[in-house]
């Protein structure tokens, strides 16, 4: 290959470098070098190094610097004068083409409509404030555990998880929790829905059989939830009956009732999203039924850490270890980011469990497990629960405030824990108040896209999340619920 570059003098009009990249026997048969030209040309004029209406050398010149023939250059020239990219004019000389850019056609007129995009506010639940991430405490952890992390904690290690981490989980679930952890009953996952991934791939493969029955075919569910959660459990080959529900929480006595199911999957700290805790007789209903059936409760700790107005409410875990499978998770307490969460397993289930997410492949950073180890040893994640726990209760209070102010009829529960209130809503207007809060750009969720279609319909009503808005924009999104409420 032989590489040719010709630099044009400013006399001509143009600072212009033109590379020609030719190889040796094309340009002996002389057809190579005109197309290498005049593609040369053509990239010049695109990218604007040649603007509309700049003067080129003269055939002559540039076959002198480039050291081809002059009537490669003319030809050259003549092609692209033919193709709209130069003009020739007699006493002018050769330029750049003067093209109208093409025209774009006017859009189309929108009809109004709700704001696009992002919207201004967000009031989604399930979200956590991610800008009170600790980072310059979790930097510092991080620093220690990787000054003190053993040279085998870079390799591929134990599908269960960093015994690190497992270690610190088990006192730390043990002390605030009532979970009974011992560290070699617990798998670090990549997140809840992952942990519930593992889960049901191993009870409806029958790698444990829990019950008389044999493997899971059917889980409970309880009337409200999230449906991402629900096609995990259908996406396994599991089958799904619901649960009742009232003003007490989740009918846990009606699972005596249901002949096929396995298995039950219940919320029992704080009900998402209705907001209520599970209370003791059904509580105890739903262990008592797990086991005389040989059944298993999934237990999802959802908002545990976070409560105002009573007290500490322990794990369902604690009443049977055996019986009950406790999922946790850093999303909420920490941010989603961190993607970690853990499962206290049964002794029975968790050399399955571990098989399965080993051959799954979803392993979760050893560095990232080391700092979360470390961060909860030092004491740093207490202090920072307690931290979140004030400030979301002080929001959670400045909404209380604002909506008994300008929306005296709209009754609000669920709010004795967790990062989300129930504002319930006169009959049928749901839909409609969810669509004007899209029209003032505030994003909310109404309380049907979290029922189960399996169950009656429930009241109208909005879940509304404090967590998510900045300190900045958080009068705002108040401002804009307020507005759209009846």
């Amino acid at each position: 290959m032989t590489k040719e570059r010709a630099t044009f003098p400013s006399g001509t009009g143009a600072d212009l470098h033109v590379d020609l990249h030719v190889d040796l026997h094309v340009a002996l048969r002389g057809t190579g070098l005109r197309s290498g030209l005049m593609n040369a040309l053509r990239d010049a004029v695109r990218s604007g190094r040649l603007a509309p209406g700049t003067r080129l050398p003269s055939s002559r010149t540039l076959a002198a610097d480039l050291g081809i023939a002059r009537n490669t250059v003319a030809d050259a020239y003549a092609e692209l004068v033919a193709e709209g990219w130069l003009t020739a004019r007699q006493g002018s000389g050769t330029r750049v083409a003067r093209r109208t850019a093409p025209r774009r056609p006017a859009p189309a007129p929108q009809r109004p409509g709700p704001v696009r995009g992002r919207p201004a506010h967000s009031l989604m639940p399930g979200s956590p404030d991610v800008a009170s991430f600790p980072r310059a405490e979790w930097l510092k952890a991080a620093r220690r555990a990787i000054t003190a992390a053993p040279h085998e904690a870079f390799g591929y290690g134990d599908p269960r998880g960093r015994p690190e981490l497992r270690t610190a989980l088990a006192d730390y679930l043990a002390r605030a929790r009532g979970v009974y952890a011992d560290p070699d009953r617990i798998v670090i996952c990549s997140g809840y829905v992952h942990g519930l991934m593992l889960l049901a791939s191993v009870l409806r493969s029958g790698a444990r059989t829990p019950g008389p029955g044999g493997r899971v075919r059917e889980v409970a569910v309880e009337a409200y939830g999230l449906d991402l959660h629900w096609r995990r459990l259908t996406d396994a080959g599991l089958r799904l009956s619901a649960l009742g529900f009232d003003e007490r929480g989740t009918r846990t006595g009606d699972l005596a009732s249901l002949d096929g199911a396995g298995a039950v999957l219940l919320t029992p700290a704080h009900q998402f999203p209705m907001g209520v805790a599970l209370p003791p007789d059904r509580r105890t209903a739903a262990v008592d039924w797990a086991c005389a059936t040989g059944g298993l409760v999934l237990e999802d700790d959802y908002d545990g850490e976070f409560r105002y107005d009573r007290q500490p409410i322990g794990a369902l875990q604690g009443l049977d270890p055996e019986r009950v499978v406790y999922l946790g998770t850093a999303s909420k307490s920490l941010a989603p980011g961190v993607r970690l969460a853990w499962m206290v397993l049964p002794e029975a289930l968790v050399g399955d469990v571990a098989a399965a997410k080993g051959e799954s492949d979803w392993s979760s950073g050893a560095l990232d497990q080391l700092t979360l180890a470390e961060f909860i040893s030092s004491g740093a994640y207490d202090r920072h629960v307690r931290a979140m726990r004030l400030r979301y209760r002080r929001r959670r209070d400045q909404l209380v405030a604002a909506l008994a102010e300008r929306a005296p009829g709209i009754r609000v529960s669920g709010i004795a824990a967790g990062m989300h209130a129930v504002l319930e809503l006169p009959p049928g207007t749901e839909r409609a108040v969810v669509q004007a809060a899209a029209w003032q750009g505030l994003a909310v969720e109404g309380l049907g896209r979290f029922h189960h279609p399996a169950t009656p319909p429930g009241p109208d009503a909005l879940v509304v999340g404090y967590g998510t808005p900045a300190d900045s924009a958080w009068s705002g999104a108040l401002d804009a619920l307020c507005r759209v409420l009846p």
